[in-house]
C-alpha cells in the first residue's frame, strides 16, 4: 500500500500492479484496467483546496499565453488545460517542468504548483495564485476530487474509512506534526485540514468528478489504457 508519494508516481506503481491499494490520481480510474475505487474516502474540496494552484507574477489568466506544468499531479494537469480549453477559450503553450517556481515562472506567464509548496504560496502575497478547485467550483458550481484510494484487488483487509476517521480525531495533533516543516503556522495547517481538504465524497463531488471525466475525454486528455 503506497501511503506517502507524489501522486503521478502512485499511479505508476498502482499500475504496475506494485501494490494492493493507493491513494491515485481520479484521472487514472479511467487509465487503469482493473480499477476498483475505493467508496467514501478521497482527497477533494467543496471549493477551494489551497494546495493546488496557478501562481503569476501579477498576470490574469486571460493574459496567460504559456504555463510551465509540474507533472507529478496527472489530475492537477489535465485539470489546467480544461480550465483553459472550456471555460477560458484558450490554449497556451505548455512546458513540462520540476517544481521550482522561479524556474517556471522565468520559462512561462503562470506555474501550476501543488502540495506544501501551493499551500505556502496561497498565503504568499509576492505572487498571484488561482486556486484550481475554486475555478472549477466558479465555472461548474461543483466540488472536486483530485484523488481516491483505488485497489486491483477483489477486497483489502484495510477500513478505509475507519482510518480516515481515526486521522480527523487527531487534526491537532497532525497539523502541529507538518506546520513548521511546511511553514505555515498550525492554525493555518488546522484551517486547511478541516475546511479546505476534504475527505469524504459528497453528492457535489462525486458530479464533479464524473463532468472532469467527461471533459477530460472531450478533449482527449484521457490516456490510453495500461
Amino acid at each position: 500500500m503506497i501511503l506517502d508519494n507524489a501522486p503521478a508516481r502512485s499511479a505508476e506503481l498502482f499500475a504496475q500492479d506494485r501494490v494492493d491499494a493507493a491513494l491515485v490520481p481520479v484521472i487514472c480510474a479511467n487509465t487503469i484496467r482493473d480499477v476498483h475505487i475505493i467508496p467514501d474516502v478521497c482527497v477533494g474540496a467543496h471549493e477551494r483546496v489551497r494546495s493546488v494552484c496557478l501562481v503569476t507574477n501579477g498576470l490574469d489568466l486571460t493574459d496567460v499565453r504559456s504555463v510551465s506544468l509540474d507533472v507529478s499531479s496527472k489530475t492537477s494537469v489535465v485539470l489546467t488545460k480544461i480550465i483553459f480549453r472550456e471555460f477560458l477559450g484558450a490554449e497556451p503553450a505548455w512546458r513540462n517542468a520540476a517544481p521550482d517556481l522561479d524556474a517556471m515562472l522565468a520559462a512561462s506567464d503562470a506555474a501550476l504548483i501543488i502540495g506544501d509548496p501551493a499551500l505556502k504560496l496561497s498565503f504568499d502575497a509576492r505572487y498571484r495564485t488561482f486556486d484550481l478547485a475554486e475555478l472549477w467550483h466558479r465555472f461548474t458550481g461543483l466540488g472536486f476530487i483530485f484523488a481516491m484510494w483505488m485497489t486491483r484487488r477483489e477486497s483489502v483487509a484495510i477500513d478505509f474509512a475507519a482510518a480516515r476517521d481515526e486521522g480527523l480525531e487527531h487534526i491537532e495533533e497532525i497539523a502541529a506534526s507538518y506546520a513548521g516543516g511546511i511553514g505555515v503556522s498550525e492554525s493555518a495547517m488546522q484551517t486547511y485540514l478541516t475546511e479546505n481538504i476534504r475527505f469524504r465524497p459528497d453528492d457535489s463531488m462525486l458530479e464533479g468528478m464524473r463532468v472532469y471525466l467527461e471533459l477530460a475525454a472531450k478533449y482527449e486528455l484521457i490516456e490510453q489504457r495500461l
